[in-house]
């Protein structure tokens, strides 16, 4: 089987065919990438429509017709590039054997799609009995559940929306519903899907027969919020927007510093009463109305202004001094903390690549945060340029060169 030779993570030898877009699809594809596995990226004529995303520097948009934001060179880090028409029998051939091959293929596409192009998973598994084969949608496959809204198009704030997660999340208890920063409604369900594809092909090792793998977007983000299914499933209740603190748990949230916030959680009474000496309040300690979560979450106004009092007065520094190791604590960072906190250096979570065009300039992206003692995966070369690897793709799955002139003549490559 097509392989790399310069990999060394536990997915080394593996090999996967990557026809996804935007960020779900790309990002399940990068978590197999940085384990060692071989991605190859299928793009458009063109290149994939997030090139054009930026960040840019000066100088990226002029080294390739493609482009090369900031958005593409971050989820796209470790694969291999090959342009492919899919509008194009020759081009659709082009997968077909990359598949006959390979071990896994994930899309992204919208239900039906695939199907229509003659590439849908059971035409792939005829070819490739072995084959798992991955897809996100917003709604998920009809293979295995048919949704009403299975025909809605959807992003990442359609399925944080629609999966829970905006409903209990707000700047304070009750209001407005607010979008979380990152992209969850993408990246929960890509980290979902990576896990399903390897858990798949684990028993296709055993068996010899692939299968479908299915995350819907929206699914995944409500199994992310598996505390407000329980919540309502015991007893009815319907949770709404929660603000910085925790409806089961106090003090756990947010507590306003000198110069910016902190984050301190007690989730047990111990904590609690460590806290509560530690500040100067021994006496809440000691307190029955105080000693249980229960009857803390019964005076929450007065326990949270007990302490954003004392945090008030002191520098999230200062905090840090006093509570770090002590009890459950961190500040709340910005990036331009967080690359120079000792913890992700220590970590390893900010990774160097070339930036192509500007080489003055590298790009920083994160890491990945799995980490192995035998097999280490993280970032190991930058995000491909269009159609940077395709002759030696085609030529490592059997193509000849003039195989490969037949095709670019037809346009079905790039």
């Amino acid at each position: 089987m097509p392989h790399s030779n310069t990999t060394t993570g536990a997915l080394d030898g593996v090999v996967v065919i990557d026809l996804t877009q935007m960020l779900s699809g790309p990002f399940a594809a990068m978590m197999l990438a940085d384990q060692g596995a071989r991605v190859i990226k299928i793009e458009p004529p063109g290149g994939d429509q997030t090139r054009k995303f930026g960040p840019f520097r000066e100088g990226q948009l002029r080294m390739e017709a493609g482009g090369y934001g900031g958005y593409f060179a971050s989820t796209n880090r470790n694969k291999e590039s090959l342009v492919v028409d899919l509008k194009s029998e020759a081009g659709r051939d082009v997968i077909r054997r990359l598949a006959a091959s390979a071990d896994i293929v994930i899309e992204n596409f919208r239900a039906g799609v695939m199907e229509r192009l003659g590439l849908g998973y059971e035409t792939l598994a005829e070819i490739n009995p072995r084959l798992v084969y991955g897809a996100i949608r917003g709604f998920g496959d009809v293979r295995t559940g048919k949704s009403p809204y299975g025909e809605w198009p959807a992003y990442d704030v359609v399925a944080q929306a629609m999966g829970g997660i905006m409903g209990i999340t707000s700047t304070e208890p009750g209001g407005q519903p607010t979008k979380i920063g990152p992209g969850v409604g993408d990246i929960v369900p890509a980290m979902q899907c990576a896990f399903g594809l390897v858990s798949a092909l684990y028993r296709a090792r055993g068996t010899g027969r692939g299968q479908f793998v299915d995350v819907a977007m929206v699914d995944g983000v409500l199994a992310l919020c598996e505390r407000i299914v329980f919540q309502h499933g015991i007893d009815g209740t319907v949770p709404g927007p929660e603000g910085n603190s925790h409806p089961l748990l106090c003090p756990y949230g947010l507590f306003q510093a000198n110069d910016g916030w902190v984050a301190i959680g007690c989730p047990h009474d111990d904590f609690w009463k460590l806290l509560a000496r530690t500040i100067g309040v021994g006496e809440m300690a000691d307190d029955i109305r105080y000693a249980t979560t229960p009857e803390r979450l019964k005076r929450r106004a007065d326990v949270e202004g007990t302490i954003t009092a004392w945090t008030r007065a002191r520098t999230k520094a200062e905090i840090a001094t006093v509570l770090g190791g002590k009890i459950p604590f961190g500040p709340v960072l910005q990036v331009d903390e967080i690359f120079a906190d000792r913890h992700t250096a220590a970590r390893g979570m900010l990774a160097t690549v070339e930036l192509p065009g500007v080489p003055e300039h590298p790009l920083t992206i994160a890491n990945t945060a799995i980490k192995m003692t035998d097999t280490p995966g993280g970032v190991r070369h930058r995000a491909p340029l269009t159609g940077e690897h395709t002759a030696k793709i085609l030529g490592d799955f059997g193509y000849s060169a003039a195989d490969i002139a037949a095709l670019r003549a037809k346009k079905a490559i790039a």
